[in-house]
């Protein structure tokens, strides 16, 4: 009989909503995809590596030009220093990517420390890799973790520690002292540190993303994951990165030979030309997603909604409870995407166990008027989830 264990996973929260913006014609403010088609140049240079050049297998562990182009530009970006040969993989994005790590280093009965909420992924993948989720919650609105609540998850068997930052979905870039502190925890008991960075160049000024392999003892225990989508508004791509240490990055190399084993060629080519060409894009990617932010924020704002902090990503968040709406946050997102036409992702979603069912999370890398419309679509579902209990409590 097959494995019962995927066949138990309810369908991914992002799937869901985003189905239903389809069924419903929806505005979808819930799936991270930006409305901006990418940059031109790489698209270009996409197109003319499939007409004019190779399309049979690459190298397992990525063209040579990529694995270089990423080495330079974590060592441009971040002061990172990392062997293109032995230390950096291309994978088929960043899930691929989680997925070789898990799937490498886990062994049975390892218990691996995840802060919620998570991006879906995690969880089903470090349990089918023999893996033991050891939970820590977050709560709105700074979403910020201590020492005590770290140290009260670890146990003898604990080995290893996903840390996603910049966050999705609470839009937080982790701070330096809550990294300092990690990284001395992860010393302390010779954890390994898998480091989920994708949104890493999607951080608006004046926060910072900081690598936590930067930090004192860090160099050899952390898996850093990076994704070329995230970095050029390219989603579909599928394009990702795994840096560590050469003996981390050989286990790594393993497993993603048994998953998707390369990644396509003409992709691998562009994204080597925009890692290497794009030097501007650094600077005016963020602005002008920030530009974004700040157009949802305050428009929900004016509509009377409470908006939480955001340093980074695609996402802010509203709280609901602040904003008069009485619901839990899925069965408001529910309602909204259904009658109002506007999908969101209920963070609640994105916990296993003590939700907090208060936050519903809006993706802003859309067009103004998507935004404007977006935001008064919200409204309107607030005023019917106000009437609806207005009806039950007659």
């Amino acid at each position: 009989m097959p494995d019962a264990t995927f066949a138990a996973l309810p369908t991914t929260i992002f799937e869901e909503m985003s189905g239903l913006a389809r069924a419903h014609g929806a505005i979808n403010l819930g799936q991270g995809f930006p409305d901006d088609p990418g940059p031109e140049a790489l698209r270009r240079k996409a197109a003319e590596a499939v007409l004019d050049g190779y399309n049979q297998y690459p190298p397992m562990a990525g063209l040579p030009e990529l694995r270089a182009a990423v080495a330079a530009h974590y060592h441009r970006t971040q002061g990172l220093t990392f062997d293109p040969t032995t230390e950096v993989v291309v994978t088929s994005g960043a899930t691929e990517a989680l997925a070789a790590a898990f799937l490498a280093l886990i062994e049975p009965g390892d218990e691996v420390i995840v802060f919620q909420p998570l991006y879906d992924a995690y969880l089903p993948l470090i349990r089918r890799a023999g893996g033991i989720p050891k939970l820590i919650s977050l709560s709105p609105p700074h979403w910020r973790f201590t020492g005590a609540m770290i140290e009260a998850a670890i146990t003898p068997k604990t080995r290893f520690l996903v840390l996603n930052t910049p966050v999705n979905p609470t839009g937080a870039v982790v701070p330096d002292e809550d990294l300092s502190l990690l990284a001395e925890i992860c010393v302390a008991h010779d954890l390994i540190a898998i480091c989920d960075e994708v949104w890493e160049q999607v951080v608006f000024s004046p926060a910072v993303h900081r690598p936590l392999l930067t930090y004192p003892g860090m160099a050899g225990r952390c898996v850093k994951i990076g994704s070329a989508g995230k970095m050029f508004g390219l989603t579909g791509w599928k394009v990702g990165f795994i840096c560590a240490a050469a003996p981390l990055a050989r286990l790594l190399a393993k497993a993603h030979q048994f998953l998707t084993f390369t990644t396509p060629p003409n992709l691998q080519v562009a994204v080597a030309f925009g890692l290497e060409t794009l030097d501007d894009w650094w600077t005016t990617m963020p602005v002008s997603l920030a530009a974004s932010q700040q157009r949802l924020a305050s428009t929900l704002e004016a509509e009377g909604f409470s908006v939480l902090p955001s340093q980074g990503t695609y996402f802010i968040n509203v709280d609901l409870a602040a904003s008069g709406v009485t619901m839990a946050d899925r069965d408001f997102a529910l309602l909204a995407v259904r009658e109002a036409g506007v999908a969101t992702i209920p963070v609640s979603a994105l916990y296993e166990t003590d939700p907090v069912t208060t936050i519903l999370r809006l993706c802003f890398a859309k067009s103004d008027a998507t935004l404007d419309e977006g935001a008064r679509r919200l409204a309107k579902a607030r005023d019917l989830a106000s009437q609806t209990l207005a009806g039950r409590s007659i």
